[in-house]
């Protein structure tokens, strides 16, 4: 169909086109008779989306306007912005020019005054393409007669509006999910019937259940797709053993930590002769079962990504898998794909190559024992794994130098703190604290980068189908807002629009390690970079300052990795002479998949960071009237956001800030007060009191302790 819409749009376009009736154009392009009905719906279709339109006698021809295509954004005081694809700047919506698009919708714009220096560009919404969504979640609110469901989706920009006979179950508090029957239309609010009641809102779980409703995610496994799962059973298939290099008489060491369940990688070092290093990292061979086009396949592309959701999991694959026969257990024989890399003393790959293994786990180690192992420090933990211990400080030793020379090519060494959030047996939060990372972390951290890099550069230069983790050069204007900030600590990024080094970023990170504006301008950094994505085409990876990456060491959790696998294992199993249709075929199916992971992969960021919203509003919730110490983390035309030394944020609006009135200067992201010159800016250690927490809203306000 997209095929024919083109062809049609072509022949419009055409200089000696004139309007012509549906019957010619289709005579002009030969559309069998058969096919005449769905040659209309697509010039249905064109019509629809204001790409063709029809004169008084029935006559097509191309649309005169330019029309624009987009996401819109709504603001609660009922205006918005729409922002267009591939593109950075968002377009002014006017409540009355919003057509009653909702949040999130994608729309069609005209736009009716073009950006210049003093405002930006103004646009008309000229049809709704496609509405977000069809179902939200919220709190039923009962007057009777009539009910209406607050939508915990504040961007939706509208109440929905319940009839008494569309009530069902629900009851008032009740969080609920609604189908929409009916969107805004002409000043009335939308319109909604309940198909589901969650719980009360303070029942336990109904927080985690609501993400997981009003994000639509796949929360249970259909049947079918259990049934392929289960008869893989949890043992390896004997026959496919002389296949595979034998490697389960070595010592090999899975580590993670303490709760993990998914353990899909596992790694041995050891010192050669030469004076290198062998470091083997062995990644569960999960293509092994979950083959292309399978119902396990299938819906591991649906959701592209494991989501964690605070004690809660969202798996990609089926239990019986993740945690079964695919799970690298200790003492169980498990299928791989094996990277085998000898280093030298430098840091450098000297030599690589990739395998089929089998393996068995000598010892499922934690990051807990293994610092403190190599730091000495438990003596119960050193007398159990006393035999073991020269490998991990093996371990230790060439982890350093990896990370020596990844720190020496520029590598962004963030520490930007993870929040560890404590959640008693139904769910309720009962601490929340920084997340502390050891060096056993980094030891895991820096093997599977150079796994993931190795991986990477091999295929590149085979040319294969691939999908690559890139991660592009920020935009040199972003650089200079940031060196504007980094002024005041007289620090500077030396950059030009055709050179931009993450070299020039390490230098800023490693001169403010340790210091009291560390975490603050780590942040800064952080949100002047791009996001990081997935693509069939390789772009190297600017925060690792590297040539070629890609995801290869979490095939149970994420599909571009076990899309790979699949390749490396295609490339493995035919000596590396693959059939040139399979390899166009593959290309193809490279794009498609690095496409939809990277938005499976922003929906799971998304519920991923809520979830955290939530559980931090509602510790907070039961801290009002408290104070605490905390830095100012950003700076807005509305007050300022605060962040605590448990990684809790809060905002103080300009009320809360005492009897001044504040100017903002967007330059230099800081207030003044206009009387007293008081200023606040990013990296401000301020004392603050709670002053209000909603979990509901998922938000935390401040105000200044006295």
């Amino acid at each position: 169909m997209e095929e024919q819409e083109l062809k049609i749009l072509e022949l419009m376009k055409d200089e000696d086109y004139v309007p012509m009736k549906a019957k010619e154009i289709a005579m002009i392009m030969r559309v069998p008779k058969q096919e005449y009905r769905d040659f209309l719906e697509v010039l249905g279709n064109l019509e629809l989306n204001l790409k063709i339109q029809k004169n008084r006698k029935n006559k097509y021809r191309l649309v005169e306007k330019t029309y624009y295509e987009g996401i819109y954004r709504k603001n609660q005081k009922g205006f918005g912005f729409v922002r267009l694809e591939e593109d950075e700047q968002e377009i002014y919506i006017a409540k009355e020019n919003s057509l009653n698009a909702l949040g999130g919708d994608r729309v069609l714009i005209e736009i009716l005054e073009e950006a210049n220096k003093v405002k930006s560009a103004e646009a008309k919404v000229v049809k709704i393409l496609k509405h977000e969504k069809d179902t939200i979640v919220g709190i039923f609110q009962n007057n009777k007669n009539f009910g209406f469901v607050v939508p915990d989706d504040k961007k939706f920009g509208t109440d929905i509006f319940i009839s008494k006979k569309d009530f069902g179950k629900a009851r008032n508090n009740h969080k609920v999910l609604v189908k929409i029957t009916q969107y805004p239309k002409n000043g009335k609010k939308a319109e909604g019937k309940i198909i589901e009641v969650l719980g009360n809102v303070n029942e336990a779980g109904v927080d985690m259940l609501s993400l997981i409703k009003e994000h639509n995610l796949p929360s249970t496994f259909p049947e079918p797709v259990v049934q392929e799962a289960k008869k893989f059973e949890n043992k390896v298939d004997k026959k496919d053993i002389p296949n595979r290099v034998d490697f389960r008489e070595r010592e090999i060491f899975t580590i993670d930590g303490e709760d993990a369940k998914d353990l899909d990688d596992a790694v041995r070092v050891e010192k050669l002769e030469n004076g290198n290093y062998s470091l083997e990292v062995h990644i569960a061979d999960v293509s092994y079962y979950v083959k292309e086009n399978s119902l396990l396949d299938q819906e591991a592309i649906i959701r592209g990504t494991s989501i964690y959701m605070l004690g809660r999991v969202i798996p990609m694959l089926p239990r019986e898998l993740s945690n079964g026969i695919c799970s690298l257990n200790a003492g169980e024989d498990r299928f791989t794909l094996s990277c085998i890399m000898q280093i030298d003393n430098k840091g450098n790959v000297i030599s690589s190559e990739v395998v089929k293994g089998i393996i068995c786990v000598t010892e499922r180690m934690n990051y807990t024992d293994v610092q403190a192992i190599i730091e000495n420090s438990n003596p119960q933990t050193i007398k159990r794994y006393e035999k073991y211990i020269n490998q991990f400080k093996l371990m230790e030793e060439l982890a350093i130098i990896l990370k020596n020379k990844r720190m020496e090519q520029g590598y962004l060494n963030l520490e930007v703190p993870e929040s560890k959030i404590d959640l008693d047996i139904d769910g309720k939060v009962i601490n929340v604290s920084k997340y502390e990372t050891t060096f056993a972390h980094e030891i895991i951290e820096q093997f599977m980068l150079t796994a993931n890099e190795t991986i990477a550069e091999k295929f590149f230069w085979l040319e294969a189908p691939f999908i690559y983790r890139i991660h592009e050069n920020p935009d040199f204007e972003k650089i200079q807002e940031l060196n504007e900030f980094l002024y005041n600590f007289g620090l500077k990024i030396k950059a030009n629009k055709d050179n931009i080094y993450p070299k020039e970023f390490s230098k800023i990170l490693e001169e403010i390690k340790g210091k009291e504006e560390e975490k603050v301008i780590s942040n800064l950094v952080l949100r002047t970079l791009k996001v990081a994505r997935y693509e069939a085409e390789n772009k190297g990876h600017f925060g690792i300052a590297s040539k070629y990456y890609c995801h290869f060491t979490s095939p149970i959790r994420r599909y571009p990795d076990l899309f790979i696998h699949r390749i490396i294992s295609k490339y493995l199993e035919n000596s590396y002479n693959v059939p040139e249709k399979w390899i166009e075929e593959h290309k193809v199916q490279a794009e498609e998949r690095a496409k939809q992971s990277s938005e499976r992969e922003k929906i799971a960021t998304k519920v991923e960071r809520e979830a955290e919203d939530i559980k931090k509003a509602e510790y907070m919730e039961k801290r009002i009237g408290e104070e605490y110490e905390g830095i100012v983390s950003s700076v807005t035309s509305f007050g300022i956001f605060v962040e605590l030394a448990n990684t809790i944020e809060g905002l103080i609006r300009f009320e809360d800030l005492g009897d001044e009135y504040f100017i903002y200067d967007e330059e230099r992201k800081r207030l003044i007060g206009e009387r007293t010159n008081v200023t606040y800016k990013i990296g401000d250690k301020v004392k603050i009191k709670v002053k209000n927490a909603n979990k509901l809203l998922r938000q935390i306000d401040f105000e200044l302790a006295k």
